[in-house]
């Protein structure tokens, strides 16, 4: 016969607890002996080893009261259930793991490989960082939004940074990062990405230049993440704007004004 200091180590919990599930009636209290003191038997341990189990696997000491007292079948079955619920568990906690584990890559928290792959890419050409972290943060908001056409745009865009032609304008536009809104050279960039969005229109058609189908609200913001993180890009639109084009995020042609016609 076991003391409840032994049989709590047994069983492998403590006295406190032993004493908890006795007083929400998971575990009967065995009458005391002639010197005052509970004394326990092996069906205790077990019994008691059965709780721990129970409620170390989540089930809330209501739900393992009804599970000691069910038969052979219901208990088998509800045994079933919270394995499988377990099992769940652990899938979603490994999910977990793998997106901590991204952390480290920075850009792989949020994004899909095919657009870590075109950050990666601009990275290697030479693209200033803090263009390629606007390009990143735009990309996070279009993959939460419309995440089924990422894959699709990420194809896009590398299709076209492959090309010496916006590839060529990044880097540029990284030199320009810190000039100020009058920079001539602002106006030098705006003729070459006017230049490469004609061609571009010419050999793919227009649509192939405007193909987001964004809604306003969602262009106005990621417009203003590119403005913020690379201001030249704001006295940019202005003078695309001049040679025909608008838009940062969605681009489309327009009509240049008489004086530039």
């Amino acid at each position: 016969m076991l003391t409840i200091g032994e049989l709590a180590s047994y069983a492998g919990v403590t006295v406190r607890a032993v004493r908890h599930y006795h007083a929400r009636g998971l575990l009967p209290e065995p009458e005391r002996d002639l010197s005052g003191y509970r004394r326990y038997d092996a069906s205790a341990v077990i019994e008691l080893i059965r709780i721990r189990v129970l409620a170390g696997a989540g089930v809330p000491l209501a739900r393992v009261r009804e599970l000691l007292r069910a038969g052979e079948e219901e208990f088998a079955a509800a045994v079933a259930d919270i394995d499988a619920r377990l099992r769940e568990e652990i899938r979603r906690r490994e999910r977990h793991r793998e997106l901590i584990a991204r952390l480290t890559a920075g850009d792989g928290l949020a994004l899909p490989p095919e657009v870590t792959g075109y950050l990666d890419r601009l990275r290697a050409l030479g693209v200033h960082e803090r263009i390629v972290r606007a390009e990143r943060d735009g990309w996070i908001l279009l993959a939460a939004r419309s995440p089924g056409r990422v894959p699709e745009w990420a194809a896009r865009k590398r299709e076209q940074i492959d090309g010496p032609r916006l590839a060529g304008f990044f880097r540029v536009l990284g030199q320009a990062l810190d000039r100020p809104a009058d920079d001539p050279r602002l106006a030098g960039l705006a003729d070459e990405l006017a230049g490469y969005f004609a061609r571009l229109a010419e050999e793919k058609g227009e649509d192939y230049v405007d193909d987001l189908d964004l809604e306003p609200p969602l262009v106005e913001l990621m417009d203003g993440l590119a403005f913020d993180t690379v201001p030249p890009a704001r006295r940019l639109i202005e003078l695309l704007e001049e040679r025909g084009w608008t838009g940062w995020t969605r681009l489309r042609r327009v009509d240049p004004p008489r004086d530039r016609a």
